[in-house]
């Protein structure tokens, strides 16, 4: 049976941010919180944009977090602030809690949480809640912030109406809720926030969803480095589009062999009903699709289907206006993808030890970058720049992580190297910017595998 997400006590005062968070609500609200939560973000060490598509990813959690500070009255409101000056406070009512999808402010995500707990409940009429919330994750930088927010209001909506769920109906929850914004994420994100475990990254596999133990190998570290390009999936449609034609490329791809393509939403799902290797999914995506983009009618033409059924059934509100489709290059990343995975799990369980550990995996991390930039078409220059002054600056694979298009970057870097891979970064990537210059301090760090989303009582 999963596990309940841990409900720890301790000492505020110890703790710098919960001290803070602390003074903040009082301050606020004239008492003491009830409880905190903290939902970690995530740094996703290889397998970008296949999780939507049912394939497996490798990513940890990180130190940086989502806190919130809470306590319950019996006015069915949500006091809602932000430790951070810049977001204005939020009252909204648990009885009619609407989630503007097409003004995706940071208090939506929130209340994505909140919802997705009230609808999983039976529609119950909730607590009211006061709460503070305090972000160290930096916004829009492919670590997993808005998901993390939703992850912290979820478990802290189910604690402040006392109820319980183990970590993997939450992850699955958050996942689904986090719907209500428009992005049509796999559920990467949420799960690590709720099944990551401190000293390991975690191999996440969905359908069932579970986690398993990888032991990184001896001898490097992660470092992420920020590029400071924001990217908002909500905001935006590069995200949604990807997971249209990764759509319409299964349905397509289905249809060449023979299969009942109309109830096939992922490119998983054809490998499994074919019975396939992913390397044999390679040569039929090669044999059945061509490189040039799609137009909505060959897409029609091929699938038998017509242009309203088309916009209905497989394109997303925010993807009504495209009008080409590139499913050969898509598919191509999703099953090369996966297969990187596998293989980097592999190494880490074979010979975690072994001298060529860290440079084969450096490979497979600089492999999966060339297939986001050039098959997914996810990079975008500044990352592009910061993975090659990465690799110069000594690390053994460097990758963007995340959605991509802006964001961060993951390198694996040998130990011995770190502090020479740092100056080198700082002085080619950040120094000479003055923008980039003044967020470095919160951009570029190491890493290591944090623990999971938990309940904090004051002792």
């Amino acid at each position: 049976m999963a596990a309940h997400p841990t409900k720890t006590k301790i000492k505020i005062s110890a703790n710098e941010r919960l001290k803070n968070l602390k003074e903040s609500f009082e301050k606020k609200y004239g008492e003491s919180p009830l409880f905190y939560a903290r939902a970690p973000g995530r740094v996703n060490l290889i397998g970008e944009h296949i999780d939507y598509c049912g394939y497996a990813v490798l990513p940890m959690a990180i130190e940086q977090s989502i806190l919130a500070a809470v306590t319950v009255n019996d006015t069915k409101e949500i006091h809602l602030a932000n430790a951070n000056p810049i977001y204005k406070d939020v009252t909204v009512s648990t009885e009619d809690i609407d989630i503007n999808r097409d003004d995706p402010q940071w208090h939506f995500y929130f209340l994505c949480g909140v919802k997705g707990i009230q609808e999983h409940l039976g529609d119950a009429t909730l607590t009211g809640m006061k709460c503070v919330v305090d972000g160290s994750i930096p916004a829009s930088s492919g670590l997993s912030s808005s998901s993390a927010l939703v992850c912290c209001a979820a478990l802290l909506t189910m604690e402040a109406n006392q109820k319980s769920l183990n970590k993997v109906a939450l992850a699955e929850i958050s996942a689904r809720c986090e719907r209500y914004i428009g992005t049509e994420g796999g559920g990467m994100d949420q799960s690590i926030s709720f099944l990551a475990e401190e000293g390991t990254a975690k191999l996440i596999e969905f359908h069932p969803l579970r986690a398993s133990d990888v032991r990184l190998p001896n001898g490097a570290v992660f470092v992420i480095s920020n590029c400071c390009v924001e990217m908002n999936k909500a905001a935006t449609s590069h995200f949604n589009i990807r997971v249209v034609e990764c759509r319409i490329a299964t349905k397509m791809l289905a249809k060449a062999r023979g299969l009942e393509w109309g109830r096939l939403l992922k490119l998983s799902q054809v490998q499994m009903e074919l019975g396939a290797s992913l390397e044999e999914m390679l040569r039929l995506v090669a044999e059945v699709l061509h490189p040039e983009p799609y137009s909505r009618e060959e897409v029609c033409k091929a699938l038998g289907i017509t242009m309203e059924q088309l916009s209905t059934d497989l394109l997303s509100p925010n993807t009504q206006h495209v009008t080409q489709f590139k499913l050969y290059q898509r598919a191509r990343h999703v099953y090369g993808e996966a297969a990187r995975v596998l293989r980097f799990k592999s190494v880490c369980d074979e010979a975690p030890g072994a001298a060529t550990a860290v440079q084969r995996l450096g490979d497979l991390m600089k492999q999966s970058h060339a297939s986001c930039r050039d098959l997914y078409e996810c990079s975008c220059p500044e990352l592009d720049q910061l993975v090659e002054i990465c690799l110069e600056a000594g690390a053994v694979g460097s990758r963007l992580t995340g959605a991509g298009w802006g964001g961060c970057v993951v390198s694996m870097v040998p130990t011995d190297k770190v502090e020479f891979f740092l100056k080198s970064v700082r002085e080619l990537y950040y120094a000479p910017d003055p923008h980039r210059a003044a967020l470095e301090k919160h951009s570029l760090f190491v890493s290591k595998p944090g623990g999971g989303a938990a309940i904090y009582l004051e002792e």
